[in-house]
């Protein structure tokens, strides 16, 4: 699985490659930091690139829905509901494939988090803290909310083979390299992205099992462990390095990339629908 820096070049210069296809780049850009809109395109590249294939987008699951799921794998588990009407919300929403057996398969689940604005107070010469004499903010836990959707869609998930939930991450609390940012009166301020104080990716690794952030870890990783196998579902966390806003023609790439790895694990139970539609284009064809 590639890091970013590599898939984004890929997966840019495809979609570029593809024609009309740009334009969807063009759209992306007017939506920056939109992540449900985002994933909006997400859905109609997936239906021109996969035309055999019919997807859908929705924002929210239900609890009830995620037991069903659970209940259907050991009775054991999905028993407790203490509110019917519970339901989850990623920001981007589920996307999800229609198989062979009827049955919708989640595909890609995004959100986006944003923490720590020091860079915008910084460049604006804003001053915080309870006295406004700091040029930093201790950054607060308000992205370990975070962790709560992220295991209630892996227990949804848990009879799969694929885990396409991305976290975008951005704002100073995700820098991966050191910064300077300089303020009106040309005093310069260096973050570290190793400050204990600012940073909190360490708080969100725990979603991936501290494996490589900006990474696509769509598929699950089978690990052992006393001979025992064990699968795991990891989170794809993906930051922006140096505190930036995401691009959403960059958002857009890493969703498709996702999406379609999901797409490929699923390929024994969708194969039945890409021929059947090959078939109906080859009839059509014939037809005219």
């Amino acid at each position: 699985m590639a890091k970013w820096g590599q898939t984004n070049r890929l997966t840019t210069q495809h979609l570029a490659s593809r024609g009309v296809d740009g334009i969807f780049g063009e759209l992306a850009k007017k939506h920056d930091g939109n992540v449900g809109e985002i994933a909006g395109l997400a859905v109609k590249k997936l239906e021109k690139d996969f035309p055999g294939l019919q997807f859908r987008h929705r924002m929210t699951i239900r609890k009830s829905e995620i037991n069903a799921k659970l209940k259907k794998i050991d009775d054991y588990l999905g028993q407790e509901l203490f509110l019917p009407q519970a339901e989850i919300r990623p920001d981007g929403g589920l996307i999800e494939v229609l198989d062979d057996h009827k049955e919708w398969r989640v595909i890609l689940v995004t959100e986006a988090k944003y923490q720590g604005k020091d860079i915008e107070n910084i460049s604006q010469g804003v001053l915080v803290g309870k006295n406004k004499d700091q040029d930093l903010m201790a950054a607060g836990n308000a992205i370990e909310r975070s962790h709560k959707n992220v295991r209630e869609i892996a227990n949804f998930m848990l009879g799969e083979q694929h885990f396409p939930y991305i976290l975008f991450l951005e704002g100073s609390n995700f820098l991966t390299e050191t910064i300077s940012v300089v303020r009106p009166d040309g005093r310069e301020v260096t973050l570290h992205y190793d400050s204990g104080t600012l940073n909190r990716i360490d708080r969100l690794t725990a979603v991936n099992y501290s494996m490589p952030i900006n990474t696509n870890l769509c598929e699950n990783r089978v690990v052992t462990s006393k001979g025992q196998a064990i699968m795991l579902q990891a989170a794809s966390l993906f930051t922006q390095g140096k505190g930036g806003d995401w691009d959403g023609a960059d958002m857009l790439a890493i969703m498709i990339e996702v999406a379609t790895t999901s797409i490929k694990v699923l390929a024994s139970d969708l194969f039945n629908q890409m021929v059947l539609k090959s078939d109906e284009g080859r009839a059509n064809d014939q037809g005219r």
